[in-house]
């Protein structure tokens, strides 16, 4: 394998230095930590979904999805030249987009082996990869599954065809139960389904029938999420001009609890405000983002965390292609957040999690006494019973779920 210079000896010895096009992390400088869980971002789509604010391009060519991968293969030799900052020992790898299915088989393959050349993959507990229903193919499940790749993620979001209209979503509703066929043929049994609810012209009956499709299929795990409308997608600009009707808020909380409610009755309990799992099935990638580990990302847009420095690559193919050729990671959003600002950013983290925010681990990351540095908010917000302390916890009540978010910013800023 031919090394790449090591980027600390172009940029200096400190973490992040400005560059004309943002900024340039310098791994060789962060501080010395293990790093669990690596994030590959695959920007290509054949369509862009109107809800849809991740990056992601259409109509590119099978070439330039093969340079992309060699491209993805230097940007990895990043984490792996150093001598000193952080050092990967992943636990976790996920795969996301865009469509990373969409890359060609042979494109694909590659990118597998190519990091598993590059990384030790000898401790690695889950690898996921999101595949669109439309396109899954048998023995491209059984090249992904022979190369390591253990969970495939497909983004269902609706089983009812005017919903997947109003979304922009391109595939058919019996185009999900043929992939998870497809996949458990291919040799996978951890497997995950996304739904969306509070889509324009749902009702609660119409989320029932997805829910007990999603059901229908058992997997071990769903996620369901709430329709948001970021802004300047599609979806967001016709809200605005009033082409479409949001869903109001009563009826959206109302088929929360229902997803709650149906997914724990069929053994799939919540693990977190939008995940579903049968037990040991939870997502082990997601939880080192929930519980404030240390990752990074590879790709345009792709976001990393260090001990408390935290960044993104520049959501822009060209500009990533160009970055990474010339031996840097240009970055963007770069943050180095203070021990006060991580710790309130964990407990917000933590509180989503039906475990909450755990003292023990709490503690483990920050050295801090969530009792102590969060007594405020916790006689403040247990009165009116949003949430709950015990021995172990500060846990979200089911009235503070209707609210997490604005209890969750209230744990932003520790005592």
């Amino acid at each position: 394998m031919t090394q790449l210079p090591v980027v600390s000896a172009r940029v200096s010895n400190n973490p992040v230095v400005p560059n004309a096009s943002g900024a340039i992390v310098n791994p060789a400088a962060l501080p010395p930590a293990d790093i669990e869980a690596l994030y590959v971002h695959i920007p290509f789509c054949f369509h862009k979904c109107h809800y849809c604010d991740f990056y992601s391009i259409t109509r590119q060519t099978p070439e330039r999805m093969d340079a992309f991968v060699d491209l993805i293969l230097r940007e990895a030799e990043f984490w792996t030249s150093p001598a000193a900052g952080p050092k990967p020992r992943l636990r976790t790898v996920f795969f996301g987009g865009g469509t990373p299915s969409l890359l060609p088989a042979n494109s694909m393959a590659r990118l597998l082996a190519g990091l598993k050349n590059r990384f030790d993959f000898s401790g690695i507990e889950e690898w996921t990869i999101e595949v669109n229903p439309a396109t899954a193919e048998l023995e491209y499940c059984r090249m992904l599954r022979k190369a390591g790749v253990d969970r495939l993620s497909f983004g269902a979001q609706s089983f009812n065809l005017p919903e997947l209209a109003t979304l922009e979503r391109h595939h058919d509703p019996s185009d999900v139960p043929r992939s998870i066929a497809l996949a458990r043929e291919a040799g996978f049994t951890r497997l995950n389904v996304d739904l969306i609810y509070a889509v324009p012209g749902q009702d609660l009956e119409s989320w029932a029938m997805s829910l007990n499709a999603a059901l229908a299929l058992g997997t071990p795990h769903v996620s369901a999420y709430n329709l948001t409308y970021e802004s300047n997608t599609p979806m967001a600009v016709k809200k605005r001009l009033g082409r479409l009707v949001p869903i109001e808020e009563l009826a959206e909380l109302e088929m929360f609890h229902h997803a709650r409610r149906s997914l724990a009755a069929a053994g799939l309990q919540p693990y977190e405000i939008s995940n579903y799992a049968a037990p040991g099935e939870a997502c082990r990638h997601n939880l080192v983002y929930w519980t404030g580990g240390n990752y990074i990302g590879l790709g345009p847009s792709a976001a990393s965390h260090v001990e408390g420095h935290r960044w993104r690559n520049r959501p822009h193919l060209r500009e990533w292609e160009e970055a990474i050729t010339g031996g840097h990671v240009p970055a963007t959003d770069v943050e180095i957040l203070s021990p006060s600002q991580r710790a309130g950013e964990l407990a917000m983290l933590m509180l989503r999690l039906s475990g909450g925010l755990n003292y023990a681990a709490f503690a483990a990351k920050t050295g801090l006494d969530a009792r102590t540095v969060f007594a405020d908010q916790v006689n403040r917000l247990g009165g009116p019973g949003l949430l709950t302390a015990d021995a172990n916890a500060i846990r979200l009540t089911e009235s503070g779920l209707n609210v997490a978010d604005a209890v969750a910013a209230e744990f932003l800023s520790p005592a």
